[in-house]
């Protein structure tokens, strides 16, 4: 199969980004910027060991040592988390202050985000989230309108780190918020759906404009942000049909020290694995925009239009007038997608480079999938007793594992390439996004704290 297989006598990207000079995205050696960066860092941690560690058990206190390590090695891999975390942490701490303007910081006072202008509108949790969610949607718009303008991909970029900036915010305040409200109800915003997708939304993004930078293209944009998009639909509509935005006690089978390991790591593969089947749609339309054979465009749209209306049934079982709505307009995009696929196709990178960032975003997907699911089985030792008791959520996390494991396989022992990865990278979508939602939809288990 000639077109699933990259002709080894042709260059890599890399390869053209080196001989051109650029080197976007890779690591230089540490400066003294990342050593006061790392010294920031270490400071705050001893700050918060010194003055709250009364408070903190001892896997607490390992996990925030290592976070430093952990933080200060990202931030010198890729230097522009080091300004997003900079400026999340002082507009986190100004949200502190403001909840607790006497300095206080084991006493604060919620009811002034009803007062008070700048948490009202900007820095409360909710309010930095609902910022995350409108700046996400305006740059799904910026990226599409993006194809016809260089300053609105521009444009779609600045917006996408304004997002990820307002939802970093939002996340580091709400864990703030929940301490607030009660000694036993503060915890790591990660326990409950609508903190989840808030760390998706996140996680997708960072991770795309990872490789925007990376591969100097915005032509992606437009695809990533429609998943991210879509995850924004349901966080509104989760939030305010059911409350969800409020921050409730952990459930007593989440009061462990493993769910700030075992989550995010979750989510990084989630995150990629998402990233990587819009970047496999992405190929087919490019693809398919470079040949007359309508008959071959008939797969493509089945999987949009599946993708699309997946979320048609959450928390019913019923098919409601906004779910309705969501799939008559995602079937309008993907079919618009397809109608102006020649043009978007003339836009995109190379099909080896979008083969390229799809492998790579699985490769690291499953890495953190693999300790994911290993941690997932200690702290499930650590719970009820037991490593594996095939719960669905613990059965289709296998089954997700396996998809990505058969992935790479193919690819590194048959040289999996071009179309049927493409295909089957978004396909591996539906079966990661059952996992994520459907097990919570439609089936109980261990893990039904999760059900919508």
């Amino acid at each position: 199969m000639t077109e699933s297989v990259v002709r080894s006598n042709l260059p890599t990207w890399e390869d053209t980004m080196s001989s051109s000079g650029d080197r976007r995205g890779r690591r230089g050696r540490p400066d003294w910027t990342d050593i006061a960066f790392f010294a920031v860092l270490a400071a705050g941690a001893a700050y918060v060991l010194t003055g709250y560690g009364q408070f903190m058990d001892y896997y607490e206190k390992a996990i925030l040592v290592g976070a430093v390590g952990l933080f200060s090695w990202m931030a010198w891999l890729w230097r522009p988390l080091r300004t997003l975390m900079i400026a999340s942490g002082l507009s986190a701490l100004l949200a502190i202050w403001l909840y607790s303007p006497t300095g206080e910081l084991l006493q604060g006072d919620l009811s002034r985000a009803q007062t008070n202008f700048l948490l009202q509108y900007l820095l409360s949790s909710q309010s930095a989230i609902l910022w995350m969610c409108a700046l996400f949607a305006l740059a799904t718009i910026s990226y599409w309108i993006g194809f016809a303008s260089r300053t609105a991909a521009w444009l779609g970029t600045v917006l996408t780190w304004s997002a990820v900036y307002a939802g970093v915010t939002g996340l580091l305040v709400r864990w703030r918020e929940g301490h607030l409200l009660g000694p036993d109800i503060g915890h790591i915003p990660v326990s409950n759906l609508y903190e989840v997708f808030v760390l998706f939304s996140l996680i997708t993004a960072l991770f795309y404009l990872y490789y925007e930078r990376r591969y100097a293209t915005r032509a992606l944009g437009g695809f990533v942000l429609l998943v991210i998009s879509s995850a924004v639909v349901f966080l509104l509509w989760y939030s305010f049909t059911r409350d969800a935005y409020q921050i409730q006690p952990l459930v007593p089978a989440l009061k462990s020290w493993w769910m700030k390991l075992h989550v995010p790591a979750n989510f990084i593969g989630y995150g990629t694995f998402s990233l990587a089947a819009m970047v496999g749609f992405a190929y087919l339309v490019k693809e398919h925009g470079q040949t007359v054979q309508r008959r071959r465009l008939i797969p493509v749209f089945i999987l949009g239009a599946v993708l699309c209306a997946e979320p048609m049934m959450f928390g019913s079982r019923e098919l409601s007038a906004t779910w309705m709505l969501y799939f008559g307009l995602g079937a309008l995009i993907v079919g618009g997608i397809l109608a102006c696929r020649a043009p978007i196709a003339r836009r995109l990178p190379p099909l080896e480079i979008l083969d390229d960032i799809m492998y790579r975003a699985i490769a690291v997907g499953f890495a953190f999938f693999t300790v994911a699911t290993i941690l997932g089985a200690l702290w499930a030792a650590d719970a009820w007793g037991t490593y594996w008791q095939w719960d669905p959520k613990e059965t289709w996390a296998l089954i997700v594992w396996l998809n990505y494991a058969a992935w790479l396989h193919m690819r590194l022992m048959k040289g999996l390439r071009g179309t049927m990865a493409a295909y089957w990278a978004l396909g591996g979508l539906l079966v990661t996004s059952f996992a994520f939602l459907g097990v919570n939809m439609f089936l109980s288990g261990l893990h039904s704290y999760g059900e919508l």
